[in-house]
């Protein structure tokens, strides 16, 4: 009875100490998180956008497909596989830790004194050790391996979010520039043929040089941004190669519009980015559930808290069983042959009593890790939600000034047409319509641009919810 007493004392008092206890979060994020944008759509049950899986969220299939030879060949995606890989491996040993150890390590002695003849001394032992884990010493450390491997996985998760992120902005950028590229191609027709007009009006005496002259520096002008767009879709090429981990070379895509994201039928422009319907953000609790970087936050507070236990069971008594079993010609009683079985078994305790303040030293390192993790946590989390009302803000203003634009170039072809007409009838002046041109040029190629900014906030904020890792 004053045993079993002793064990339910011993027991409760480690439990006090807390070194068995499992983490539990105890963190909250703040509220309000997505902060008061207007224009929100929150999902209901829970559900968002986030949810749907890359290849729902992208439907265009030339993007599909260079999505997955990225994920497949990209450098710093088989980097975090890699990472996974050895925490697996921590994680392991860790495990096995429980287990005995065993060692065979032979042992051959052969001396000899003076005159006397040579004597010859082996032993074959098999040693063993075992850890007894009394005071969760090597619990505590596997469970912080398991944390370890669990925010490697989490990692690769965002590397593979962000990838997706990053090849579908560099996609839609190279549409966007071939947009651009179609609409100064269709230009430098245009203005080429304004330009014979031009030389012919000056050839018969009805215009001056300066007209030409003008005209032909806004053609030029027009050759020029040709040259710096083709250049630019090289330089967006090379980029997606070299997250490919490939050489130079073409990259193939469809024409913009054509599936740039899923298309929403009902919709005033026809394209879901600019659909306030389609963005649905869904309840703070599924973007906790789903972003990468606030899990891995959660996985390092976890991690900490192990830590933290460990070091507190290192104040405690170390527990240490040795055996070895074998066979010896080297007796208690001399040398003798053949050899004989021996075993020895050995118990150990140690007691930390005088480390150098380096136990304490260690909980309060441990302890003040876990604060700042606390800490940290709280700020991703926040961070997180700055992310979401940014990417909502870009949204929102993508999808108001899209419309503009769009009447913009509508009347401003109109003004261009009206105003050629008016100088082949001699009733308009050559620097009408110059500004003319110029100026449907420029709001065509902004309204090119903001469709692509349009797609990039709504990718933004994909992948702000936590889109984009599965």
């Amino acid at each position: 009875m004053r045993k079993l007493v002793m064990m339910v004392a011993a027991t409760l008092l480690l439990t006090g100490c807390g070194i068995y206890n499992k983490y539990e979060q105890k963190s909250e994020a703040p509220a309000d998180v997505f902060g008061t944008t207007q224009d929100v759509v929150v999902a209901s049950g829970g559900a968002s956008m986030a949810q749907l899986s890359w290849r729902e969220f992208f439907t265009d299939p030339l993007l599909q497909q260079l999505i997955e030879q990225v994920l497949a060949s990209n450098t710093d995606l088989n980097s975090a596989r890699i990472a996974i890989e050895k925490s697996e491996a921590s994680l392991t040993a860790a495990k096995l830790a429980y287990l005995p150890s065993l060692y065979f390590s032979p042992q051959g002695t052969w001396s000899k004194f003076d005159d006397l003849p040579s004597s010859k001394t082996y032993n074959l032992p098999l040693q063993m050790s075992m850890d007894v884990d009394v005071f969760g010493s090597i619990t505590n450390k596997k469970r912080a391996a398991k944390a370890v491997l669990l925010q490697a996985q989490v990692r690769e998760e965002a590397v593979r979010a962000n990838l997706v992120s990053a090849t579908a902005q560099q996609y839609f950028m190279l549409q966007v520039l071939d947009r651009q590229l179609e609409i100064l191609t269709a230009t430098d027709s245009l203005w080429n043929a304004s330009l014979e007009t031009e030389k012919t009006l000056w050839e018969n005496g009805k215009i001056f040089s300066t007209a030409v002259n003008q005209m032909e520096s806004s053609y030029l002008n027009v050759k020029t941004q040709i040259v710096d767009t083709r250049r630019n879709i090289r330089s967006v090429e090379n980029a997606l190669c070299s997250m490919l981990a490939n050489t130079p070379q073409h990259i193939a895509r469809s024409r913009w519009g054509s599936s740039a994201l899923p298309e929403q039928p009902d919709s005033p422009t026809g394209q879901r980015m600019f659909d306030a319907k389609f963005i649905q953000i869904g309840v703070p609790a599924t973007m906790l559930e789903n972003r990468p970087d606030i899990r891995m936050a959660n996985h390092a507070m976890e991690e900490a808290f192990y830590n933290t236990q460990a070091a507190r069971a290192a104040f405690f008594p170390s527990i240490t069983l040795t055996g070895t079993g074998g066979w010896t010609n080297s007796g208690s009683v001399g040398i003798v042959n053949p050899g004989k079985l021996m075993w020895t078994a050995v118990g150990q305790l140690t007691q930390p009593i005088f480390a150098r303040g380096k136990l304490k030293a260690n909980l309060k390192i441990n302890q003040l890790t876990q604060e700042d993790l606390k800490r940290k946590y709280v700020q991703t989390v926040i961070d997180a939600g700055n992310q979401v009302n940014e990417a909502l803000a870009d949204c929102q203003a993508a999808r108001e000034k899209h419309a503009y634009y769009h009447r913009q170039v509508d009347v401003l072809r109109e003004a261009y047409v009206g105003t050629h007409e008016l100088m082949d009838n001699g009733k308009s002046n050559y620097l009408e319509v110059l500004t003319a041109q110029e100026t449907l040029l420029n709001a065509q190629l902004s309204e090119a641009m903001n469709m692509y900014k349009g797609a990039q906030a709504v990718i933004a904020l994909y992948i702000a919810l936590g889109g984009g890792a599965k």
